[in-house]
């Protein structure tokens, strides 16, 4: 009698041993219904999405910054406006500093062929307005560039633990009635089909943290940039309205 009560505890044991390993994402996924791998599939998709763009962005961002002093140094510290100009169209493509730059110039040698020609732009704009409008227009454009992939990182990590938890409230509905049909509300009838449904929670944190941060501190960045913009745009303007850069003190 002693050897059977005891045997009873070891058998719940290793019972409940087994129903703990079918918890895995591995048996997860062969228990899938329609609506669950639509959710898994969203957040395996917002997570490349949104890890693809934290790369780029952090690549583009810290060149951006690297190449930045270099190249308004270089602008200020050419002895003429066409040695400056050249430099600045042997950057690369994608440096903006740059390009607000050859903006600038372009809309300076567009005002005088308008006003060496008489042409009713000069009588209309200014050559401070018409550049003041160019430095805008680059600006901005610049400025819009580098918040390239801010709206899915905020998406995926506003969304994803929503979409998490979407599977797993259907997970553990389904395990309800399963349970509810077979009469077992066992460890080994519970574990199972409770524990696949917390994991889409899990996954949807998991993709969804590393967005947020991601976005907050790409927003942080992109503010310092946008304040380079801004100095380099005013010191651009007074340069070629005035002929002079205005040095700050």
């Amino acid at each position: 009698m002693f050897f059977q009560q005891s045997s009873n505890p070891a058998g719940g044991g290793t019972s409940n041993a087994e129903a703990m390993k079918s918890m895995g994402f591995d048996h997860l996924i062969h228990n899938f219904d329609p609506l669950g791998w639509i959710v898994f599939i969203v957040l395996v998709v917002m997570s490349f999405s949104s890890w693809y763009f934290i790369i780029a962005n952090a690549i583009r961002n810290g060149m951006v910054r690297s190449r930045a002093d270099r190249v308004i140094n270089g602008f200020w510290s050419n002895g003429s406006t066409q040695d400056a100009i050249r430099e600045l169209e042997a950057q690369p493509k994608g440096e903006p500093f740059s390009k607000i730059a050859l903006d600038a110039a372009s809309a300076v040698a567009h005002h005088q062929q308008a006003a060496a020609g008489g042409g009713r732009l000069a009588e209309s704009l200014s050559r401070s307005e018409f550049i003041d409008r160019a430095l805008r227009q680059a600006v901005a454009r610049e400025s819009l560039r580098l918040e390239g992939g801010l709206t899915l990182l905020a998406t995926v990590g506003s969304s994803a633990p929503f979409i998490g938890l979407l599977g797993t409230v259907w997970g553990i509905y389904h395990a309800l009635i399963k349970i509810s049909a077979s009469g077992n509300a066992s460890m080994e009838a519970v574990a199972g089909p409770v524990g696949e449904a917390l994991i889409m929670t899990a996954f949807g944190l998991f993709t969804a943290i590393p967005a947020v941060l991601a976005y907050n501190f790409f927003n942080r960045s992109n503010r310092l940039t946008y304040a380079q913009f801004d100095e380099f745009a005013h010191d651009l303007h007074d340069f070629f309205a005035t002929g002079a850069r205005v040095e700050q003190k």
